[in-house]
């Protein structure tokens, strides 16, 4: 990931220790006790990851504790994102006075399910994806993309962003995505200047697709 963002955002990857390293007890209260292994170990690796990117960034170690719908809550001053796919989880922060929103996403390398893919694109984004080279799963790719645009659209807005709200192109060469929010979409937003487009940065390799886009301030 951290070829895919700008230095003001600092970037750390899990190490196999960090799956069950420590959790500050604020974290560690909002995991149920009836949470699966797979859960703990996500959540453990993200929080461990969070603190280090803040800490990268010259800020105390806080907890980065999480909402009912499991979004994680950064401290006052602090924008950030975390993801995590089968095998690898990452986190990046910044400060909220040199970025409004940052946001990353992984996924495995593979191709989606028909209902998937119908589900997350639109026409035109399918008669594009055509158009790119082989031996990417363009889907999937899209796919990423699209989760990473809801987690800058997300902290800034609050509204929820449907797959098919946000028009996708994706060029190969530069390894980049351009996301057009739709118009309905900006005009209902509750919150001034939200964005309307979204550029960000991918990549595919080691059967994973990673993507991260930031969001400058207005």
């Amino acid at each position: 990931m951290r070829d895919l963002l700008p230095p003001e955002v600092a970037v750390a990857v899990a190490t196999p220790d960090d799956w069950t390293g420590r959790l500050l007890a604020e974290e560690l209260a909002c995991l149920s006790e009836r949470a699966v292994e797979s859960r703990r170990r996500d959540f453990t690796a993200g929080r461990v990851c969070a603190r280090r990117a803040m800490t990268a960034l010259g800020l105390p170690e806080e907890a980065v504790p999480s909402r009912a719908d499991r979004a994680p809550v950064w401290p006052a001053g602090v924008v950030g994102t975390i993801t995590h796919t089968r095998g690898y989880c990452a986190a990046a922060a910044a400060r909220a006075t040199d970025v409004r929103a940052v946001g990353m996403d992984a996924e495995q390398h593979k191709e989606l399910n028909p209902g998937v893919r119908r589900m997350i694109c639109l026409p035109e984004e399918d008669d594009h994806l055509a158009r790119l080279p082989g031996g990417v799963s363009w889907p999937a790719v899209l796919f990423s993309a699209k989760e990473t645009v809801y987690k800058v659209w997300h902290p800034v807005v609050g509204t929820w962003l449907d797959f098919t709200d946000a028009r996708l192109e994706i060029d190969p060469d530069e390894g980049s995505f351009t996301a057009r929010i739709a118009p309905a979409r900006v005009d209902a937003a509750p919150v001034p200047r939200p964005p309307r487009t979204v550029r960000g940065r991918f990549t595919v390799s080691d059967g994973l697709v990673r993507t991260a886009a930031v969001l400058p301030l207005p």
